[in-house]
């Protein structure tokens, strides 16, 4: 378990005015995610290696929608 504290960014993609997710990649073993409009609220937390098979997920366009 590590005491460190979150450090959030956005992607440089974000310039969408606020609409936006921000994660903490500083955390060893999770990705903690936050809704960036409410940096107070709920967070969710992904095992590293999850967040990092849904980021090639989203670069290669392998998601599939309903």
């Amino acid at each position: 378990m590590t005491t460190e504290s979150p450090r959030w960014y956005k992607s440089s993609y974000s310039d969408n005015g606020g609409t936006c997710v921000e994660v903490a990649a500083n955390i060893p073993g999770v990705v903690p995610v936050r809704d960036s409009k409410a940096p107070h609220g709920p967070r969710l937390v992904f095992p590293a290696s999850s967040w990092s098979s849904f980021v090639d997920d989203v670069k290669t366009g392998n998601l599939s929608t309903p």
